[in-house]
């Protein structure tokens, strides 16, 4: 790709540039787009890290979510918010089939916008964490067809935070109280209250196309537990103990899975915060909050309690992978 300018339209703080509307691909001539925002006073090649929304893969688009400009361009990281199509338009797996053609998209500009190829992370929110899970531990050949674009380069992720995402479809309802509706309004619309994943209409029924007690196959095959293997990138998962419909368990299967094969994870579970909470432009106005957190590595494990804003873990995760000392 040609060299591409970086305009600023003036509404943005003079240290973050702003490139909008990007087509990255246009799988079956349903087009996709990204945005990306960039640090201006950045010196040499630096990270970048794809944000990918929730919504329950049928809702949503890459406006959903955190103010990427503040989270984590003004701290040196380039931001790429991206679409994949949802479920009104297609069915698993072309969700996680355009996550990859993105990853590789962004490798394929690198060069344009003064990225960094070798240190690529992943951010994602409920079903954009399920997605960034399945992405980091899945092979390139994975989910990657033989005619999509971009293939002279990786889908590998070098860092994930996956945000309160579901893990395994078939043990929702067992983990998620009876009843249960959407936490906070903002986080996503579901189809009716009392939604169970084994119904017909539920999100997860819906991204497979049939009920999920009907396709054990198709449900394994978009658990991210499918393809825990060793050798992971590094994992920060973070759920809010609070949350009704993602149940913290959910995160919990995900990082015992991943621990038990000696990878760098880390679970930090928030107290008093439900579903959606990476999309409230206040969510750390109100300073540190309580945090359990679990870590796991190749150096043993260890459990701890602390205080700290959401946000500030998020970015120091990335920092200690992606701008090691």
């Amino acid at each position: 790709m040609a060299a591409v300018s970086v305009p600023s339209d003036g509404s943005e703080a003079a240290d973050i540039a702003v490139v909008r509307d990007l087509q990255y691909a246009a799988p079956a001539g349903h087009a996709l787009f990204a945005d990306l925002h960039l640090p201006r006073r950045a010196t040499g090649a630096i990270p970048a890290i794809l944000w990918l929304h929730g919504g329950g893969w049928r809702h949503g688009n890459r406006h959903t979510g955190p103010d990427l400009s503040q989270h984590f361009a003004r701290r040196g990281f380039a931001m790429v918010a991206v679409d994949y199509r949802l479920t009104r338009h297609a069915r698993f797996p072309a969700q996680i089939e355009d996550v990859k053609t993105a990853i590789r998209w962004v490798r394929s500009i690198a060069a344009d916008y003064g990225i960094d190829t070798s240190r690529i992370g992943l951010w994602g929110a409920s079903s954009g964490g399920h997605l960034a899970a399945l992405a980091a531990l899945t092979a390139d050949s994975q989910f990657t067809a033989a005619d999509a674009p971009y293939l002279e380069h990786s889908s590998a992720p070098q860092a994930v935070v996956d945000g309160y995402g579901p893990t395994d479809f078939l043990q929702m309802d067992d983990h998620r109280p009876p009843g249960a509706v959407s936490d906070d309004p903002r986080s996503l619309i579901l189809p009716r209250p009392g939604m169970r994943s084994e119904d017909a209409d539920s999100y997860e029924s819906l991204l497979l196309g049939a009920p999920i007690r009907t396709c054990p196959d198709r449900v394994r095959a978009a658990s991210p537990l499918t393809y825990v293997h060793a050798g992971a990138p590094p994992f920060l998962i973070v759920h809010g103990l609070s949350d009704t419909t993602v149940a913290v368990q959910q995160s919990q299967i995900l990082y015992d899975a991943l621990a038990s094969h000696a990878n760098d994870v880390t679970l930090t579970l928030v107290e008093g915060l439900g579903h959606g909470f990476f999309n409230r432009a206040d969510l750390d106005d109100g300073g540190a909050r309580q945090m359990r957190v679990e870590q796991s590595s190749a150096h043993g494990h260890h459990s701890t309690s602390t205080t700290a804003p959401v946000f500030s873990t998020i970015e120091a995760f990335f920092r200690r992978v992606l701008i090691p000392a």
